[in-house]
Order: C-alpha cells, then sequence, then structure tokens
C-alpha cells in the first residue's frame, strides 16, 4: 500500500503572540507555501516591523525554495499577517477561505470601514473553496472548511499533515474560542470531529500553543493524541457537553490583545488602511463596540 506523502513542514513560532508560521515543502529546491505569517506590532507604539517575516525569508532562501503560496487559515485576530510583505520579496499568491466575506462585511460594519472596501474578498489573490484541490509544486492540497472559531477558518491537509488553524489547540490546551462574530460552538464541534475522523497517524500542526504548567512549546501533535487526550475533544466527549463548556469558558475570556487592530489588517489580506491627507496610515479604535 503506498503511503500518503510526507510534507517537510518547519514551524517558526513566534513568542509576542504564540503563533507558528509554517514553510511546507517536497524537498530542498521545490515549491513550497507559508501558512500564518506574523508581522511584527507593538501596540504602544502603533510601530510595524518585519524581525519574524525575515526569518521565513531567511529559511526560504537558506533551502532554494519557490514560494507558491501564501495561505491564511483564517482573519487572525491574534497577530496581523506579514503576508504581502512576504509576497514581496519572495512572491507567491495570497490564498483564505471564501468565507472571508462574511467577515469582512460584519468588520466594515463596526470599524465603519470607509465606502470603497470591498466585502468580496478581491484583496486576496484566490479565495479557496470548501474540499478545493490545490498544488504545491507535486503535493496536493486539500482546503477544508473548519468554521467554528470564525466562519472562514480553513485547515490544510497536505499528505499526512494538516495545518488546523485555531480549529484545535495542543491536547493539554483544548480548542478554540466561539465567541467572535459568526463563531459557533456546535460548528466547531463538527469542524474538530472532522478533522479527528482523519487516519491516527495523521500529523496535526497548531497554529498557536499556550503551554500550561510551564511546559514548553509545542505545536505537532497527531489525530490519536488528539482523540485520547484533548481535554474538551477526546472521545467520548458529545457535542452537547462541548457546546456547554465553550459557552461557559468564553464568558470568561478577555479579547485577544491585538483583535481591534489586527482584524482590521487582516481582512485585507494584511494591506494597511488607505493614508490620510498627511500620508498617514490608521487604523480605527471603536469604543463600546464589542
Amino acid at each position: 500500500m503506498n503511503l500518503p506523502p510526507h510534507p517537510l513542514v518547519h514551524g517558526l513560532f513566534d513568542p509576542a503572540t504564540w503563533t507558528v508560521t509554517y514553510v511546507v515543502y517536497e524537498k530542498e529546491g521545490s515549491a513550497c507555501a507559508i501558512i500564518d505569517s506574523v508581522l511584527d506590532y507593538d501596540p504602544k507604539s502603533g510601530r510595524t516591523s518585519n524581525e519574524s517575516a525575515d526569518r521565513v525569508i531567511a529559511f526560504v532562501r537558506e533551502k532554494s525554495l519557490n514560494v507558491q503560496w501564501i495561505l491564511e487559515t483564517h482573519a487572525h485576530a491574534d497577530h496581523l499577517t506579514a503576508a504581502p510583505y512576504l509576497k514581496a520579496h519572495l512572491g507567491g499568491q495570497t490564498a483564505i477561505g471564501h468565507h472571508i466575506t462574511a467577515v469582512q462585511h460584519v468588520f466594515k460594519g463596526i470599524f465603519n470601514l470607509e465606502a470603497s472596501f470591498k466585502e468580496d474578498g478581491s484583496q486576496f489573490g484566490h479565495l479557496l473553496q470548501a474540499d478545493e484541490i490545490f498544488a504545491i509544486g507535486n503535493l496536493t492540497v486539500k482546503a477544508m472548511s473548519v468554521p467554528g472559531h470564525t466562519p472562514a477558518c480553513m485547515a490544510y491537509q497536505i499528505g499526512d499533515a494538516v495545518f488546523v488553524g485555531d480549529t484545535l489547540f495542543m491536547p493539554d490546551v483544548g480548542s478554540a474560542r466561539c465567541d467572535f462574530p459568526g463563531g459557533s460552538a456546535k460548528t466547531l464541534y463538527a469542524s474538530a470531529r472532522k478533522i479527528l475522523s482523519l487516519p491516527d497517524s495523521t500529523r496535526l500542526f497548531m497554529c498557536h500553543d499556550y503551554p500550561p504548567n510551564e511546559r514548553e512549546v509545542r505545536f505537532e501533535t497527531t489525530v490519536a493524541e488528539q482523540r485520547a487526550h484533548n481535554i474538551h475533544l477526546h472521545d467520548g466527549i458529545d457535542e452537547a457537553e462541548f457546546v456547554r463548556m465553550r459557552h461557559a469558558r468564553d464568558a470568561t475570556l478577555d479579547m485577544p490583545v491585538l483583535i481591534l487592530q489586527a482584524v482590521q489588517v487582516n481582512i485585507r489580506a494584511g494591506a494597511f488602511p488607505p493614508q490620510d491627507d498627511n500620508g498617514v496610515s490608521y487604523l480605527k479604535i471603536p469604543l463600546n463596540a464589542l
């Protein structure tokens, strides 16, 4: 029996946002994809920098890789994407799930964005449909629709590896919150079970890790490990139990530190808002709106 392709995966952890950016490729000198990049942002000064993205660029060049895709699992609320910077230096096509249009619609209203802001996803190079198949060189990718955390969440199945975004966390952390606009604990449960129905040996790569009890950062696990040990979603937990837990837990959580800044940028595929007449871009902070 032929085993599924085993893509090479290089994860770069950003401690400021607890985010993992992945470079996925077949071999040195091959095509690659970058998943969930990070633009460094200082909320105190409003300054951005590219240290995290430059680490990605250095790795891609070290391995002589050709960037074919710059993928987002969703419009993140905890960090800004570095997709435009990476595209400018490495090329590649940006892509996100097609339900980003629903997220754009909601947040255009929340932020009262400029009338010219389009809610059609055209800021991205490509909008992925559920179960769409595409390629990274010789690697085949399946875009798995996994809504619940947000309506637009996508996981990317590449051979025996799945990049789950915020659908799942490491087993001792559990699952993502579902109280953002368009989120649904019931929907997230179904999305998680879809991932956990894959073969036990499937490698699962997290978008974040928030390690408890002083353990070291980890961001790779397996379906078998999740089904046995995930504190929110192990085998035997039914939908009703999960939904009750998620609703109670979400009610206690603070909003992510960067949600108001990150979402404004990420629904634009990483572009900054149009400059004012003084040549400066501004982010809006709506008061008493969320």
